[in-house]
């Protein structure tokens, strides 16, 4: 199963976000709860982490593109074999 990691609502409505860092690769086995992306807004910077364990199946916004709230930012595929 795919599951799609969205940025989430982070403050105020509206402003800049920007992708700061990627900290994994498509391909990339992941746990849940690990760091996935570096954001950066208008006042603060933070870690948004995978919500499952799976593996990174593709990166939607690459570092330096802006972003919303609600934008999908990669998709994990929870198809595991024997995990």
């Amino acid at each position: 199963m795919d599951v799609e990691v969205r940025l989430p609502e982070i403050g105020d409505e509206g402003e800049d976000t920007t992708v700061s860092l990627w900290m994994v690769d498509p391909g990339e086995k992941v746990q849940e709860g690990a760091d996935l992306v570096d954001v950066v807004s208008g006042k603060a910077s933070f870690t948004v982490p995978s919500p499952v364990s799976g593996t990174v199946k593709e990166i939607i916004n690459d570092e330096g593109e802006k972003i919303s709230s609600g934008d999908l930012l990669c998709i994990i595929s929870t198809d595991e074999d024997g995990e």
